[in-house]
């Protein structure tokens, strides 16, 4: 993990062409008004990267004893995972995250229909707000399960703002819980992590959805995709990569080692995009097996300018796509930040490429074998330009 300078980073192409221009938007524009509170949300206006879908591959804790809030003794790592969304800072980081928490709002305000006397789940509520907006949207009734101290907290926001008697918080894994009723009509979630897929929430969604979702209830949101380009990156590979190469004089490389090995969540200045942007898998949370979150994907990433590459960066784009109007947003560097921001592959090599030269390679994606939460990644590439040649395989660790 970490932080790139604030400012951004301008790439430095070898022959002072041009910056490549978003091509394409993914999602239109709403022109009406939005309804009731809800203002401008996803980022969709901007700009976005035009992924090359030819090589598409289609598909998608034991809670702790109770303990007041602030408790922090006695923790253990399996306690981690829960007890990190018991703190009120990563719940304001999320819903100032207005791309991602205003997309929501306005998918069920403006879909009201959906939503209408429908029994709704929401997995991993977290504060409560998505089952708050689906309670005034007019569901029947919503059961908002969190497994971590934040449920306690979630009940006073229900109360205190008069839903008692339309949403249930309902303490504990989804796992291990059972609703009071059989089936519901709806689930909905936010439980995209970095890369799309970091903490492996989505299988827990495919749980519930496999338990209580009725034929032909709906999952929101119930697409994903996630996509692969190529960066510039020189100033900060070498401030927090190289710099391991010596450190006062000394030979500290191996830590060097360890820091290519774990991918850098952060966010990437579109100026440093070197080549277009790759689907490498779309998944349908409606459709899709557990194990689909699984996967290998190839790839072939193509120049638009002269330039040096020392990343590959990946990002992820959601949809909604049962409303009247596709509804969704991207977490790509060409479109407005989010909380996720980007994460960033750093190679062990610097690839000179010039205009039109291709990387060709895989994507192995899966959950690491001692800890479904984390996720490893290999890597595998190839380049055979003008300038340099080379075949290598990456092994990265999200931790």
């Amino acid at each position: 993990m970490g932080r790139r300078r604030n400012g951004g980073h301008s790439s430095s192409p070898l022959n002072g062409l041009p910056q490549p221009q978003g091509s394409k938007i993914r999602f239109e524009d709403d022109d009406e008004a939005l309804i009731e509170e809800t203002t401008e949300s996803s980022n969709i206006d901007e700009s976005m990267c035009e992924a090359d879908d030819s090589n598409r591959v289609i598909e998608d804790s034991a809670c702790e004893p109770a303990q007041s809030l602030d408790d922090k003794d006695d923790k253990t790592s399996a306690d981690y995972y829960f007890d990190s969304y018991s703190h009120f800072g990563i719940h304001e980081e999320m819903l100032k995250d207005s791309v991602r928490t205003k997309t929501y709002q306005n998918v069920i305000y403006q879909n009201k229909f959906l939503f209408k006397d429908k029994v709704v789940l929401d997995v991993g509520a977290g504060t409560g707000i998505l089952s708050l907006f689906c309670a005034k949207a007019g569901a029947a009734h919503v059961y908002a399960v969190e497994c971590s101290h934040m449920a306690d907290m979630a009940k006073e926001i229900v109360e205190a703002n008069g839903f008692s008697n339309v949403i249930t918080v309902l303490k504990g894994k989804i796992e291990e819980i059972e609703l009071p009723v059989a089936r519901v009509d709806i689930i909905i979630s936010e439980w995209m992590g970095y890369f799309l897929l970091f903490e492996n929430m989505l299988n827990t969604v495919l749980y519930a959805r496999d338990k209580w979702l009725v034929n032909d209830g709906l999952v929101l949101p119930d697409k994903a995709s996630l996509y692969l380009t190529a960066i510039e990156d020189a100033d900060y590979k070498e401030d927090k990569i190289e710099f391991w190469n010596s450190v006062y004089g000394f030979d500290m490389s191996c830590i060097k080692r360890q820091a290519l090995v774990e991918p850098l969540v952060d966010t990437v200045d579109q100026n440093q995009i070197v080549t277009n942007c790759q689907l490498l898998k779309t998944m349908d949370i409606s459709k899709m097996a557990p194990g689909d979150a699984s996967f290998t994907a190839p790839f072939k990433l193509i120049a638009e300018r002269d330039d040096y590459i020392h990343a590959l960066v990946a990002y992820f784009d959601v949809s909604f796509t049962k409303c009247h109007k596709l509804t969704g947003f991207s977490t790509g560097p060409r479109s407005r930040a989010t909380h996720w921001k980007q994460t960033v592959l750093y190679l062990e090599d610097v690839l000179t490429i010039c205009e039109g030269e291709s990387i060709t390679g895989s994507l192995n994606v899966a959950p690491n074998k001692k800890n479904s939460r984390d996720i490893d990644i290999v890597l595998k590439y190839s380049f055979h330009g003008r300038r340099c040649s080379i075949s290598k395989t990456q092994h990265y660790k999200m931790r």
